[in-house]
């Protein structure tokens, strides 16, 4: 087993929300966007993620320089609460030149539109100090499969990936796959998909995979399965833990809360093949309760990262040994009852 250093922690500003769902309206006043940055370190945070509109906010009505010299602000923003940016996305799903996707959208002048805002949103990552720009393909996908060839679609994300490869010849790629919402068919619903894309590409060292807990389970995976498939090739660029109540919409509740076991072992696969040894963080992707009071609403963070931190402990307690000999004899049986009595606190 290789330990492991102290975890590193990261999560997004919009973790920090109003409550506000497709079903309901805010429940809590909202919090100032810069202010944020102030709580992350205070909670045990010293990474942050980003949207290309989270560095800079309404960044269609702005020119390039302009959005560059607000990125330039942004990054002096973090030096000074001694944070870090962990990856910057494209923000493709809210345009309305999105609306049908952007990469495999069946328009040319709309898949333009989400290339240039991509190349854009690398620029912006390099000046805050990034070092990923994160795709989640959230709307690259179709509400009726007649509607895209979906060969050709695929194409369209290779070459995608390609042209930002050759944008910048250091920035890393790290695809976050989802099965479902917004879109009902999506395109790469699974690490294993995003697995195939990055081998495709032109330089596969620079692609890898975001892990998210709820997206694995809203594709009936195992997320550990889908963090060591990742592992296995050297191309987990980052987690994003949560829990998730069965095959629903994407509810990103705290982790640990629904599955402890299930999220034992996505700390245990970590933990055992030294994730975080190179600097990668646990990134968290948790909302708040709408029925939490007050502003900021933060006790989901620091349950959340509480939670991971316990569960480490418990990994670093379980008998190895113990687990081998059980496996030796294929007693699965005894092993699973020793791994829930570990869980309880009984063994």
């Amino acid at each position: 087993m290789t330990k492991t250093p102290d975890y590193r922690f990261s999560f997004g500003p919009w973790n920090i929300n109003e409550g506000a769902d497709p079903f309901g309206p805010c429940t809590r006043h909202p919090y100032d966007h810069e202010a944020k940055y102030a709580l992350y370190r205070p909670m045990g945070f010293e990474g942050v993620q980003f949207h290309d509109d989270d560095v800079v906010p309404e960044i269609g009505k702005l020119a390039p320089a302009q959005v560059l010299a607000k990125a330039a602000g942004v990054r002096a923003i973090l030096n000074n609460h001694g944070l870090a940016a962990e990856f910057v996305a494209p923000r493709l799903w809210f345009a309305p030149e999105t609306i049908d996707g952007g990469y495999t959208s069946n328009s040319a002048a709309d898949r333009q539109y989400a290339l240039d805002r991509t190349l854009q949103t690398i620029d912006i990552a390099r000046t805050v100090g990034a070092k990923a720009v994160v795709l989640w393909l959230a709307r690259e996908g179709t509400y009726v499969r007649e509607a895209k060839n979906v060969v050709t679609a695929y194409r369209r994300l290779l070459e995608v990936l390609n042209k930002m490869l050759a944008y910048d010849k250091e920035i890393e790629i790290w695809i976050e796959p989802k099965p479902n919402e917004p879109t009902d068919l999506a395109f790469v619903p699974t690490a294993g998909h995003a697995m195939a894309l990055a081998y495709a590409s032109q330089d596969h060292r620079r692609v890898k995979i975001v892990v998210e807990s709820a997206h694995a389970i809203l594709a009936n995976l195992d997320p550990s399965d889908e963090m060591a498939f990742a592992l296995a090739h050297d191309k987990l660029g980052s987690v994003h833990l949560n829990d998730q109540n069965g095959l629903k919409y994407d509810q990103d509740k705290n982790f640990g809360t629904t599955n402890l076991r299930a999220a034992f072992n996505q700390v245990l696969v970590l933990e055992d093949n030294g994730y975080g040894r190179n600097g990668e963080f646990v990134g968290l992707d948790v909302k708040a309760m709408r029925t939490q009071k007050g502003s900021p609403v933060t006790d989901h963070l620091r349950n959340t990262r509480q939670i991971f931190l316990d569960l480490v402990a418990k990994a670093r307690s379980y008998d190895r040994k113990r687990v081998e000999e059980f496996r030796a004899a294929r007693d699965y049986e005894g092993l699973e009852l020793y791994t829930v009595q570990h869980l309880l606190g009984s063994r």
